[in-house]
């Protein structure tokens, strides 16, 4: 099946998972919520009214909590114009304003911002000077997505396994904006979720599988601690670099022919080298290194958006979706 029918397919099966419109506002009460945010214990004195939010699953996490209207502006790259096309929350994108394709300390002050939802390599850099403690000192406060958090190693990110990241943020921002009971519920649903796709590869091996996201001269991959460790594994997979200890971060194609991948998933998004998933799978194609891994040779390919390969709610149904995908390779 082609990268793009496999893309649209998908896409139907998302639209499903939306809920943040048709959950109602519930009163949230006023007084101070202290949660643990990356290892750290952080104080909110108050209910944030005027979010900003960086990225397409970051926003889409607020939306399914049915916060939508605490949304002020909301910040989404050029090349992610096909999340927005595809997403279940697309009704909510178009009734919030997009305010940018790059987050600053310049767009935030702009929008009025009361809390800013973002994390690092998703928006925070200290190369570009906007990080927490810069918008702290403006007296903005900030909450991380868990998925970005630094494990101590570097600038390595990751502390938990991936879906373990989403949960826990739905349950704090849950908290922070007096719905827990609205988070609970999507944690249940989404567990439900994966647990039903678990159960269409039981009992059979596991496929090898590489994520390719980017990369020309070197691969942008997914290492344990990004989504797709546990789309891949929840799916009845294998991630052929799980042993690396980081979220996205590069390999070698060398490492990808040792380590044969059955499997290719695509990361479709327009990262600058390729606009899309099927120009991303006629450079891997083409690229003579890797025409003998098995994946290539049998031209065995599926195809998910961007924001269902990053920390997001559509990663229950991206798990159930590949499941399917594995569970009809012959």
């Amino acid at each position: 099946m082609a990268g793009r029918t496999l893309a649209l397919a998908l896409a139907a099966v998302l639209l499903s998972t939306a809920c943040g419109a048709t959950i109602a506002q519930e009163d949230a009460g006023g007084g101070a919520v202290t949660i643990t945010n990356c290892g750290q214990r952080v104080t909110y004195d108050r209910v944030p009214e005027r979010i900003v939010t960086n990225d397409t699953g970051i926003t889409e996490i607020v939306f399914a909590l049915g916060l939508a209207d605490r949304v002020a502006g909301y910040v989404v790259g050029t090349g992610h114009a096909s999340d927005l096309e595809s997403s279940p929350w697309k009704a909510e994108f178009a009734a919030r304003p997009k305010i940018a394709t790059k987050i600053s300390a310049e767009v935030v002050q702009g929008a009025n911002a009361d809390l800013v939802f973002a994390g690092w390599n998703y928006g925070f850099s200290e190369s570009t000077g906007f990080t927490p403690d810069a918008l702290a000192d403006l007296g903005v406060p900030t909450y991380l997505l868990t998925e970005s958090c630094r494990n101590g190693t570097g600038t390595q990110r990751g502390i938990m396994p991936p879906l373990e990241a989403l949960y826990t943020d739905l349950r704090n921002l849950g908290q922070i904006f007096g719905v827990p009971e609205r988070a609970e519920a999507l944690v249940a649903r989404y567990q439900r979720e994966v647990a039903e796709a678990e159960e269409l590869m039981e009992g059979r091996p596991a496929p090898d599988v590489f994520l390719y996201d980017s990369g020309i001269d070197q691969p942008f991959t997914s290492g344990a601690n990004a989504a797709p460790q546990e789309i891949v594994s929840r799916a009845g997979g294998r991630n052929v670099f799980d042993d690396l200890d980081d979220s996205w971060t590069t390999a070698g194609w060398e490492s990808v022919v040792d380590r044969d991948p059955d499997v290719v998933l695509i990361n479709d998004y327009d990262d600058g080298d390729a606009a899309t998933a099927d120009a991303k799978r006629e450079f891997l194609l083409s690229h003579p290194a890797i025409a003998d891994v098995t994946a290539i040779r049998e031209r065995r390919f599926f195809v998910l958006p961007y924001a269902a390969l990053v920390e997001s709610p559509r990663n229950p149904a991206a798990i159930r979706a590949f499941a399917e995908f594995l569970a009809a390779i012959p």
